[in-house]
Formats: structure tokens, C-alpha cells, sequence
């Protein structure tokens, strides 16, 4: 059967409300991904069909204060607490970054991909990984390569929701979302993770600060080690001493030099469509942005492409497919970043 014919099954049991045979199609299609190397869309798919699997254990008509009432009002609560649940294409080649983030990443993947080796000489399994450094430099990035490596779904946080103003709350919110993932055995994502691990303040009058912090120190120690939990920062020094002794991966991210800026742009033209103008220009652009982050100058550089292609376009449309940048209106958008972030 092809991808169409499974498509027209789901449609026609799915119509006819026949339940058995739907999630058997479904099952079928899940795994005729799985051989065609659409792994992200399988994922994707055994999650939405294992999410109604659960739901189907609860009787639409529940009785209020039941189990089955609390578990069918907690799957929603937690539906609010995720920003996003992704799979990634990601790989370690669509990343730029100095030799160390580039190994330790390798060495995090590594260890879930020879899990049955540790577990055989009962080895504990990396599943908890810290990125910090500053803003732009490939921390998101690199959870989406890991998440995409490991060919693992990927919860993102949503942190507004997570925290809240009334005591207690911000825990339990923690603990509902770290059940999820160990029911999955998925990746949770938490970004800007400084707001909820801080140094605990024992000046507060409530102590709500310590709660937080000290929940989360019990919800790593507990969590399954085929789950993982990844925390980004942009102020590692803002963390708890106790949270960042628990992260078996601390990766720490830099700026880009100016041999990593070269690999950047490299990558970003690696298609061949566009070419530099002037190849000295734009050398003397490459070390002007030095001091800028990996978003600054890949941002740059690509409205630097759709400027010079516009301009291109309208005197000579039949070069559309193939351009040179404008190396001058390059230069001129990293002077406006660099006058932006004040360098």
C-alpha cells in the first residue's frame, strides 16, 4: 500500500466511526513511515494516536471527583503548560559551534544511542543536559539536533504558564509536566531556565524560590533515564549550586569566531544559488562581525540575500536562480546590529 491508500482508509473508517479498524490503519501507517525514513512524521503520528488511546480509557461522561475526572482535567492542564510539541530534521551538521559543543553533544547522543551497552555493565544514562552562553548562539539549536539525533518528541515548555503567582503553584506545575514526559519518554525543553532554578534566597518571606527549586532537584532525581530534560540560559550564574551539580552535561556557548563565522556562512550558502560580490569585502565584513552572535550575522547575511535578489530581479529577472550579494549592504546591516546591541 502506498502513503495515499492508508490516507483514504483513515478517511473512510474515520467517517464510519469504525474505531478498531482506524487505529489498525493508523498502526500500519506508523510503521510504513518508519521504513520509508519519515521517522518525524511516525513520531509524530504514535504520539497524537497514543494521547487518543489514552483518552479513550476515559468515559466521556465522568463522574466529578472520579480518578477518571482528575486524570481527564490534569491531561488538559498540562495541554496548557506546553508551548509546543515538535519533532526536529535537525542533525550535528546543521550546527555551528566551537570543537567543545560540537563534542559533548556528540558524547550526550552517543550515550542514548548505546544505551543497552551501559545498561548491561549498569551505567547510568546521561539525561540531563544544561546549555548556557549568550543569547543567539545556537542553545535552541542545539536541543532541536539533539531531539532530531535521537529521533525523540520534543515538549517546549511554555514558561509563562508554568509560573505562577500563587504559592505552591509553580511546582505542581513542574511535577505534572515531568509526568508527562516520563509517560512519553520524550525531551522536555525548558528555556530561560535561570526564572526557575535561582539561587535560593533564603531572605524571602515565603520561600517560594526554595520550593521551586528544591521540587525540581526531586523531579530530576526521579526522572527516567529514557526521558531527558533539557535547560537553556542565558545566566548560568543565577542557578542553584545543588540544580547544577544534578546536570550530568554542562555545555557552555560562546561567540562566534571568526573561523566559525566563515563555517556559518558556508552553511547558510551552501545551496550555491548566491556568492559574495566581492570576495575582499566581504573578508572585512566576516571580521567587522566579529562580537556579533551566530543569529546577528546569519540574520544579516540572508536579508543582505532577499535585498540584493529584489534589486537583481528588476533589472536582470532571468539571473533570479543564481545572484551575487551586495557585499556593501551586508556590511551596512552589521553596522545597524552591531549600533543595536551597542558593540
Amino acid at each position: 500500500m502506498s502513503q495515499f491508500d492508508y490516507i483514504k482508509d483513515i478517511a473512510k473508517y474515520g467517517l464510519e466511526n469504525d474505531q478498531e479498524k482506524l487505529f489498525s490503519v493508523l498502526n500500519e501507517l506508523i510503521e510504513y513511515s518508519k521504513k520509508s525514513k519519515k521517522t518525524n512524521f511516525a513520531i509524530q503520528l504514535q504520539s497524537i494516536l497514543k494521547d487518543s488511546i489514552r483518552q479513550q480509557k476515559i468515559s466521556p461522561l465522568t463522574k466529578v471527583g472520579s480518578d477518571s475526572y482528575f486524570n481527564k482535567l490534569e491531561d488538559k492542564e498540562v495541554g496548557d503548560l506546553i508551548l509546543e510539541k515538535l519533532t526536529s530534521d535537525y542533525r550535528l551538521n546543521n550546527i555551528v559551534a566551537d570543537k567543545n559543543v560540537i563534542d559533548n553533544l556528540n558524547h550526550f547522543i552517543e550515550e542514548h544511542h548505546k544505551s543497552e551497552i551501559l545498561r548491561k555493565f549498569d551505567l547510568p544514562i546521561a539525561n540531563k543536559l544544561l546549555l548556557h552562553g549568550p543569547s543567539g548562539c545556537g542553545k535552541t539549536l542545539a536541543s532541536y539536533v539533539v531531539a532530531g539525533e535521537l529521533n525523540k518528541m520534543m515538549v517546549v515548555v511554555n514558561l509563562g504558564a508554568i509560573v505562577s503567582s500563587k504559592l505552591g503553584e509553580t511546582s505542581k506545575n513542574l511535577s505534572k509536566i515531568f509526568r508527562k514526559a516520563a509517560s512519553e519518554d520524550c525531551i522536555i525543553f525548558i528555556d530561560e531556565f535561570d526564572s526557575l532554578g535561582k539561587v535560593r534566597d533564603y531572605s524571602q518571606d515565603h520561600g517560594e524560590m526554595k520550593r521551586v527549586v528544591n521540587t525540581i532537584l526531586q523531579l530530576f532525581d526521579y526522572l527516567p533515564q529514557s526521558s531527558i530534560v533539557i535547560a537553556a540560559t542565558n545566566q548560568k550564574e543565577m542557578l542553584d549550586e545543588a540544580l547544577l551539580r544534578r546536570f550530568d552535561f554542562s555545555i557552555g556557548f560562546n561567540l562566534p569566531t571568526e573561523k566559525e563565522i566563515k563555517d556559518l556562512i558556508s552553511l547558510t550558502l551552501k545551496n550555491g544559488n548566491f556568492t559574495f560580490d566581492n570576495k575582499t569585502k566581504a573578508n572585512k565584513v566576516i571580521k567587522s562581525s566579529i562580537g556579533l552572535s551566530y543569529y546577528s550575522i546569519q540574520k544579516t547575511l540572508v536579508t543582505a540575500i532577499k535585498r540584493s535578489l529584489f534589486a537583481i530581479t528588476i533589472t536582470q529577472p532571468e539571473l533570479i536562480l543564481s545572484a551575487k550579494i551586495d557585499t556593501s549592504v551586508w556590511q551596512n546591516l552589521i553596522e545597524i546590529e552591531k549600533e543595536s546591541i551597542k558593540i
